[in-house]
């Protein structure tokens, strides 16, 4: 049986900086069982389009996941917010 996963890297790395903000590239690696460079690689693809603000912290980042604005893909009446809510 082939291996699948409901959401893409860039939606599951947006719903784990969802439920925290706090997270280090390297724990969401490894919540996400990708190398730290990609993780590296979706928070700048999340941050590039908007979706996620990375704001300095000392020597950490803290990252705000934009929930106000539409889905990339989907219909315009959906915003991110309504999505992460139904999934934490």
């Amino acid at each position: 049986m082939a291996t699948w996963s409901l959401l893409s890297n860039h939606g599951r790395a947006l719903l784990c900086l969802a439920q925290d903000p706090d997270l280090r590239l390297r724990d969401l690696a490894a919540r996400l069982g990708i190398t730290e460079r990609r993780a590296f690689d979706l928070v700048h693809d999340l941050s590039e389009a908007g979706y996620v603000i990375k704001e300095k912290d000392g020597r950490r980042n803290t990252y705000r996941v934009q929930e106000h604005l539409p889905l990339p893909d989907g219909p315009n009446d959906r915003t991110l917010g309504d999505i992460l809510a139904a999934l934490i």
